[in-house]
């Protein structure tokens, strides 16, 4: 948000030139969150699907897509072809969508004219949703489902994704009923928060979810999201440091826009090589 399509497009092909920064991200909001909010916001799917098409070595995914925006059926058939056009490079983030708390929550869903459905039906709605979506990806039969959420009557996926058995599923989130469907369903836990503090509690109710459900959390692995300092590097740096020091491998750092130039080799410069 707030940035136009040949800045971000930039900084990604600058990113994939770097062999250190191995991921890259958008989000998926329909409009700004922060910020001047009538400013410019992408469709998130659309957007990612261009980058794909013009990078060749990063990861690539949306952090996270929100499953209040799109079909799930839909979403695989979308996740599908962002993967093939990529060469095998998406992951599939994904979480309940918006806070009902957050105050610009409701606002792009009834701009867009979407339902903004309460909390308990948006994870239920979630759990069934990556059901379906793991099956549309996998199965080579057609089939039907027909749940509390999500109804579909001869589902079939074709082509499949280039990842298999699918691409890494990422969930992003820190409830604990998001917990409970990251338990079940995801290759990586993404903490949206920043918090380290939080983050670690929420790191033990995962695990003990986990536990209920017979997983090992170590094969979760830990993502959070860190935002970036221009001008006082140092906390950027500090707090990268700590959430490795927790056991968060996978860090995703904020880009505030407007981008400077030659943003991802100092990103490299200032927090990846130092942190190695």
């Amino acid at each position: 948000m707030q940035v136009g399509y040949h800045d971000i497009l930039r900084v990604w092909r600058e990113a994939d030139a770097i062999a250190d920064i191995e991921h890259a991200w958008l989000f998926d909001h329909l409009m700004p969150i922060v910020g001047d909010l009538s400013g410019p916001t992408y469709e998130g799917w659309t957007l990612f699907s261009a980058l794909a098409a013009q990078t060749e070595r990063l990861r690539l995914g949306v952090l996270v897509t929100s499953n209040r925006f799109r079909p799930p059926a839909m979403l695989a058939k979308i996740a599908t072809t962002v993967d093939i056009v990529s060469g095998g490079r998406l992951d599939f983030g994904i979480g309940v969508g918006s806070r009902p708390g957050h105050p610009l929550a409701a606002r792009e869903y009834a701009a867009h004219g979407l339902p903004f459905a309460d909390t308990a039906d948006a994870v239920g709605s979630l759990a069934e949703a990556l059901t379906v979506i793991r099956r549309l990806w996998t199965e080579n039969e057609p089939f039907d489902f027909h749940g509390t959420y999500v109804n579909l009557t001869g589902a079939f996926g074709s082509p499949k994704p280039v990842q298999r058995p699918h691409p890494p599923i990422i969930i992003g989130g820190r409830s604990a009923a998001t917990l409970r469907v990251v338990a079940e369903h995801a290759d990586v836990w993404n903490n949206p928060s920043g918090d380290l503090d939080d983050a670690v509690s929420r790191t033990a109710l995962l695990e003990r979810y986990c536990a209920e459900v017979g997983r090992d959390p170590a094969s979760i692995t830990r993502s959070i999201n860190l935002p970036v300092s221009y001008n006082q590097p140092g906390i950027t740096r500090d707090a990268i440091g700590k959430a490795i020091d927790a056991g968060f491998g996978h860090i995703v750092l904020g880009l505030p826009a407007p981008y400077p130039d030659g943003v991802a080799h100092w990103i490299t410069d200032e927090f990846i090589t130092t942190s190695a």
